[in-house]
């Protein structure tokens, strides 16, 4: 038996359900399923420990190489969700020779029998790990392939530009041959490298999505960006207060919408102070700017504050709040 197609079986599905599924894959599992289970084949199958006695009842599946995820003959066997079942099961499994799978160990045999490229293979882990819509879309199209058909024209282009250029330089006093001109070739890089920070920008994107699009709320004391931050989440989760400094530090939380994870972060207001623990809020603050994608500057219509430095990539918001102040209700 081939070390790399050695039988592995893991549960595919978290214990404390009413059912549990557990995968097997490697030369060699229809016949340990075949061992395991009271009479042969797959189907609704009684599961037989080493003394003979009934595990459970379970439904065995088969699947035959090189039509499985795998590429390997592969089986799976429905238990029902007993933590005791499972590990009994397990341990017959051991018994007939089949080890526990490492983690993510199925994807690195589909990736290894070619069944999946590098880039389907970390398309599983985003799509296991997808907690919106937008990143759910996200995966699901990486593990259709858009991005290995993207890297592949790349290579294609690349290849040709390449071939252009050995041409120019090995036959160049050669008149009777027509070659690309200069132009040509030189537009042919732009183009080419166009679609690399095409391609650069996706990752970004597609990072942005997964991790969530990270907003900062910053300004002044007392400004109200913990009451914002409160109204956007919907939720009474920062300490709000009349008392200037009363932020100390960043808060976190993430709000969703039309799909797409958006990370807020609460601040610390920015002013010249003495106390030692704002300042290290306020060196917070900072870093938070720094890293954040949009910037709610929150400022009052009775403090004008300078908005933040902003790079390029990075989108500023002003937000005038508490203009109730400028018409205030008769008394």
């Amino acid at each position: 038996m081939n070390p790399q197609n050695e039988p592995i079986c893991a549960p595919a599905t978290p214990t404390g359900g009413a059912l549990c599924l557990v995968r097997l894959s490697g030369d060699g599992v229809h016949q340990i399923t075949d061992a395991l289970a009271h009479k042969h084949g797959p189907g609704l199958r009684r599961l037989l420990d080493a003394q003979g006695h009934t595990i459970d009842q379970a439904i065995i599946t088969h699947q035959h190489a090189p039509h499985s995820y795998t590429g390997e003959d592969t089986a799976e066997i429905s238990l029902h969700g007993s933590p005791y079942i499972l590990q009994e099961t397990l341990l017959r499994l051991a018994q007939l020779g089949c080890r526990p799978a490492l983690p993510g160990e199925f994807t690195q045999r589909a990736f290894l029998n070619h069944k999946l490229d590098l880039a389907q293979a970390e398309a599983v882990a985003d799509l296991i790990a997808a907690d919106t819509p937008a990143a759910h879309q996200l995966a699901i199209k990486q593990l259709r392939g858009s991005v290995s058909q993207a890297i592949k024209q790349l290579q294609q282009q690349l290849l040709h530009l390449a071939t252009l250029l050995e041409l120019q330089l090995d036959f160049a006093d050669h008149e009777d041959l027509t070659l690309a001109t200069p132009q040509q070739i030189e537009q042919l890089a732009q183009d080419t490298l166009q679609r690399i920070n095409s391609l650069a920008h996706t990752y970004q994107q597609g990072q942005a999505i997964k991790q969530g699009i990270p907003i900062a709320l910053v300004g002044a004391t007392n400004a109200g960006k913990s009451t914002l931050f409160n109204q956007l989440l919907g939720d009474e989760r920062a300490i709000t207060s009349p008392i200037h400094g009363t932020t100390r530090d960043t808060i976190e939380d993430n709000i969703l919408i039309h799909g797409i994870k958006f990370r807020l972060i609460d601040t610390a207001g920015l002013r010249t102070t003495n106390d030692p623990i704002e300042q290290l809020g306020i060196q917070r603050t900072r870093q938070a700017i720094q890293q954040a994608s949009i910037i709610l500057h929150v400022t009052t219509p009775h403090e004008h504050t300078t908005p933040p430095h902003t790079q390029p990539h990075q989108h500023l918001i002003t937000v005038l709040n508490k203009t109730d102040l400028l018409h205030p209700p008769p008394p």
